[in-house]
């Protein structure tokens, strides 16, 4: 079986396409014989979880190792999930890796996530990587990656999101976070304002705390910035290779977690600024156009919004900025809009197919409702094209609201670049 038809198989096969717990996973990945020798270091968080991966797998690259990189989800081709030495594996390895775990599952079913977290594993250890990059899934604490016992664990800002699994407040969901943390290992908190249950977690196990802010923090100068990790300095480093004022502090806690871990993972300075420069990950304010300026962002929930607004907010010129925005149904929507709608002066809005879509009428009746200006699309790609064909030169398009939108409007650009 090939790997679009192993993919298909297992969206189909467990009862529930999440379902959070360590038991099952368990047990098929000790029969699996999967035993990591290699650093781990584990990202999880609301928002910012794969931009620090795409931080820490460069600045790792660029300090010579060999860094096996997981994360989801994918935009468009499912190998961007599982990178060896920065490179997107073939199916065909994805697929030996596969049908590894089916060997031994046996009678236990699986989740999509759970099958693949095991197959990426799997891989890591045949093709012999130096350190593991795994970025969380959903929450923390029962989340699959977090079978594996972090060397450095770094938990991103926390917001409210996945609220069904995770709890109805922050507190409830920074505690869930705070579950890849490890009793005696460090402990990274990339939120400036972390829920009180994250920073008392990793404590009452005696985790080693780093918090942004306090901890390690983040100077600016005028043409560059510097990072300090308690008593030390990484000086003259360059703009994060990812736009936004947000990605200081994403940069800042990669660079905190190869602080931690220096003894065992050393990475220059020179290291730490190449790598900074050249981490890329797709759908993160990724400008894919100019004149009009082209923008796609995968910010799909409040905390996001508000980071997008402000980055679209510091885009210098006078024109227009457009929205294409399509949201799934389980999402805040309203949340979402209350932050764009100051900087946003024309909406193109679109639905997405699938049992979690949200069908266009459903979105545009909370745009009539605020009385924001917006054209409803019957889908992403006729947003996209409307969108460009009036938006004029010194305008502004910005994509986003899921993950599906971006990979959408992806599929219209052939071998979209940074601009």
């Amino acid at each position: 079986m090939g790997l679009p038809g192993w993919l298909a198989s297992l969206e189909l096969r467990h009862a529930k396409a999440i379902d959070l717990g360590l038991e099952r996973v368990g047990q098929v990945w000790q029969r699996l014989g999967v035993r990591p020798v290699f650093p781990i270091v584990t990202v999880g968080g609301t928002n910012g979880k794969g931009s620090v991966c795409a931080y820490l797998e460069a600045m790792l690259i660029e300090a010579g190792y060999r860094v096996g990189c997981y994360t989801s989800p994918h935009i468009l081709r499912f190998s961007e999930r599982i990178r060896v030495a920065g490179r997107e594996l073939a199916d065909e390895a994805i697929v030996e890796a596969l049908d590894a775990v089916e060997a031994v599952r046996g009678d236990i079913s699986l989740t999509y996530f759970e099958h693949t977290t095991l197959a990426a594993m799997w891989l890591f250890q045949r093709r012999g990587i130096d350190v593991a990059v795994l970025e969380v899934g959903l929450g923390g604490r029962l989340d699959a990656v977090n079978l594996f016992d972090a060397d450095c664990a770094v938990v991103t800002p926390v917001d409210l999101d996945h609220m069904d699994y995770l709890g109805s407040d922050r507190e409830s969901i920074g505690h869930e976070k705070a579950g890849i943390f490890r009793p005696g290992r460090p402990a990274i908190c990339a939120d400036p304002e972390p829920p009180a249950s994250l920073p008392g977690h990793a404590r009452g196990i005696g985790a080693r705390l780093l918090r942004l802010g306090h901890e390690f923090r983040v100077e600016r100068g005028a043409t560059d910035w510097l990072c300090r990790v308690e008593g030390r300095v990484y000086p003259a480093l360059p703009l994060p290779g990812m736009s936004g004022e947000h990605q200081f502090g994403n940069a800042a806690a990669a660079i905190a977690a190869l602080d931690a871990l220096r003894e065992r993972l050393p990475a220059t300075v020179a290291a730490i600024r190449s790598g900074l420069a050249r981490a890329r990950m797709p759908g993160r304010f990724q400008v894919v156009g100019k004149a009009p300026l082209r923008i796609l962002d995968v910010a799909h929930n409040p905390h996001a919004a508000r980071a997008l607004a402000a980055s679209l907010a510091a885009v210098p010129g006078g024109g227009r900025r457009l929205a294409v925005f399509a949201m799934l149904a389980d999402k805040d929507a309203d949340g979402v809009i209350e932050h764009l709608a100051g900087v946003i002066d024309h909406w193109f809005l679109a639905g997405l197919e699938g049992q979690r879509g949200r069908p266009v009428a459903a979105l545009a009746e909370l745009f009539a409702a605020r009385g924001l200006p917006h054209t409803a699309c019957p889908d992403v790609g006729t947003a996209w094209r409307t969108a460009c064909q009036e938006a004029g030169p010194a305008d502004t398009i910005a994509a986003f609201g899921s993950f599906h939108t971006v990979a959408e409007v992806m599929a219209l650009i052939p071998d979209n670049q940074d601009g």
